[in-house]
């Protein structure tokens, strides 16, 4: 078993990367080469503008390299929850951002001629309990009706030709769902960026950030350059550079281990055996699981094992444990087939597990996904580089308040108690 992300394994790496120090003016520096600041850089370098990305690690190190490959519309929230949070205007549009981001993806991928198996598979939200059924069919009468009619709702006895397990009771279909290979990607987004312009440093985390006369100088080990404007991308890993100039970001953002487990190729009867219906899911507790199929045929099974922000071997490897466990409850099949990765990374939670964008610190930012990034950081870096142009445009996030987190400087010491007050509420659920 290797204790490295699959999509990082199976992806040609970028090869672009500056090799020389980090230098120059740029009218726009850019932290972090995920999905967002790359996206952004696209846009940006598609226009004419100067742009430099500065990334601590590799492209796509961080979340955008280490998720679970599912492209879902919809909120992180059920839609009820969401109009009484954000009231029904912001809610409707925040949703149809969301189908909306799925387009931008699908679109690019053709004009940038990206290979990343990118396919309309749709989602199913599993109901995990008897008692969650009437919940998850009311969250779906008021979605079909007043903001996305491509939703269905299956019965229990409808999930056979979905889902080989007995293990649900319902569950919604959202049938503009999609999935792709994160790793190509996030990689020939980056070409694609480059290939229009942008100047790409990895392995050059900023450190500092100073005024100047015209705009921002970033300090790097590798080196110094100055821009116009700076956009901050950096989501859940805002703290994981020492000293780096985040902190307004690192007091809003929890940063929460998501880790996932990826199994041997299957052949088609076990395929057939498991997921029949070959869509995204995730299920309906609170510490649930997702999963899909792999381009090449593998189960790529995920969740929030354990509540913590350590990513490196030790905590992979016992959360990748505890993956088998519920992998082989909700498919008892899958017991004796071999795991061939396992790997972890940090989701960016906010608060209220909405994003957020906007401008703070001298930045343009955006960031705080909650799990739900990998479909909306494409549009919304996209938005960043309007924002920066002067481009003028409504987003369902403007003016959305961001407080800080009490008691939080980065480091979240309170993710143990979070996990036990949600395993409580879904054993009581």
């Amino acid at each position: 078993m290797q204790f490295a992300s699959y999509w990082h394994e199976t992806a040609a790496p970028f090869k672009a990367s500056s090799p020389t120090p980090v230098s120059g003016h740029f009218d726009v520096a850019i932290i972090g080469a995920g999905f967002t600041g790359l996206s952004a850089a696209h846009s940006l370098a598609k226009a004419g503008l100067s742009v430099a990305i500065l990334e601590a690690e590799h492209v796509g190190a961080g979340a955008s390299g280490r998720n679970g490959g599912h492209l879902n519309n919809g909120l992180a929230h059920d839609f009820a929850s969401a109009k009484a949070h954000l009231g029904a205007t912001r809610a409707h549009a925040l949703y149809q951002a969301y189908d909306h981001s799925i387009n931008v993806i699908e679109d690019l991928i053709k004009a940038e001629g990206i290979e990343c198996d990118f396919r309309r598979a749709g989602k199913l939200k599993l109901a995990s309990k008897p008692s969650h059924v009437a919940g998850m069919k009311a969250n779906f009468e008021l979605l079909n009706k007043e903001v996305d009619p491509e939703t269905r709702w299956l019965e229990r006895s409808e999930l056979k030709g979905e889902i080989g397990s007995d293990c649900f009771h319902g569950a919604i279909l959202y049938e503009k769902s999609a999935m792709m290979h994160m790793g190509r990607y996030v990689s020939g987004l980056a070409q694609a960026a480059h290939r229009h312009g942008a100047s790409i440093w990895e392995q050059a985390p900023v450190t500092a950030r100073s005024k100047t006369a015209k705009g921002w100088q970033l300090e790097t080990p590798r080196g110094s350059l100055t821009a116009d404007r700076v956009i901050a991308a950096t989501g859940a890993y805002s703290g994981q550079v020492k000293n780096a100039p985040l902190g307004y970001f690192r007091r809003r953002i929890i940063p929460v281990g998501s880790f996932i487990v990826a199994t041997r190729p299957l052949d088609n009867a076990e395929v057939a055996g498991l997921m029949p219906g070959n869509r995204t899911c995730v299920t309906s507790l609170n510490i649930g699981n997702y999963f899909r199929m792999s381009p090449d045929n593998r189960l790529i099974f995920g969740g929030r094992a354990r509540f913590s922000a350590d990513t490196n071997q030790q905590s992979d490897a016992k959360s990748g444990a505890i993956l088998r466990k519920s992998m082989t409850q909700i498919f008892p099949q899958t017991a004796n087939i071999k795991i061939d990765y396992c790997w972890g990374g940090l989701v960016g939670m906010s608060k209220d597990r909405f994003p957020r964008a906007g401008e703070a610190d001298g930045m343009i930012y955006g960031m705080g996904y909650s799990g739900h990034g990998a479909q909306f950081s494409t549009l919304l870096g996209q938005k960043l580089a309007n924002k920066v142009m002067g481009v003028e445009e409504e987003t369902p996030l403007d003016g959305l308040n961001w407080p800080t987190i009490p008691a939080h400087s980065g480091q979240p010491w309170f993710l143990p108690l979070v996990g036990l007050w949600f395993g409580l509420k879904d054993r009581l659920s």
